[in-house]
């Protein structure tokens, strides 16, 4: 019985990563107008999908564990590192591939030798707190429906 409480623990936060996703793709193909299938698995954009799931892990243990069980510390903590990776360290990548395309624009360097770097890889502030949002109401859907 403790196995199919854990699936369940577990199944949550993935299914919630994966409807993340899923209205990220959506919204992003009808902001652009066209699908295209390689955006299926993007970085960035709204809503994060790395939020949602620590969010919905922190949700899930939270509710099954309680909020003063050493689990529920540890998914906070895990929590804080992915949200603090999903603004800042990761919208530093962006920016350091802003400026070395500038840099191969600029000095006329080969693009087939220095291909364009992507320079969207973070989130905004927006699409975070969209993502916490998006995880915490998933969540507490779902355990509705299976716990």
């Amino acid at each position: 019985m403790e196995f199919i409480k854990n699936l369940k623990l577990i199944s949550i936060p993935l299914i919630v990563m994966s409807l993340a996703q899923l209205t990220k793709f959506a919204l992003f193909s009808i902001k652009s107008g066209s699908i295209r299938w390689n955006y299926i698995m993007t970085h960035g954009h709204m809503p994060s999908a790395h939020s949602a799931l620590a969010t919905s892990l922190v949700t899930t243990i939270g509710y099954s564990e309680g909020i003063g069980s050493g689990e529920f510390i540890i998914a906070v903590v895990l929590a804080l590192i992915i949200l603090d990776d999903a603004l800042r360290i990761r919208m530093y990548l962006g920016d350091q591939g802003r400026f070395l395309n500038m840099l191969t624009h600029t000095l006329n360097l080969d693009p087939k030798q220095y291909p364009r770097l992507k320079e969207h890889v973070g989130h905004r502030v927006s699409e975070v707190l969209c993502g916490i949002l998006f995880g915490f109401v998933i969540s507490w859907l779902l355990i509705q429906l299976f716990i």
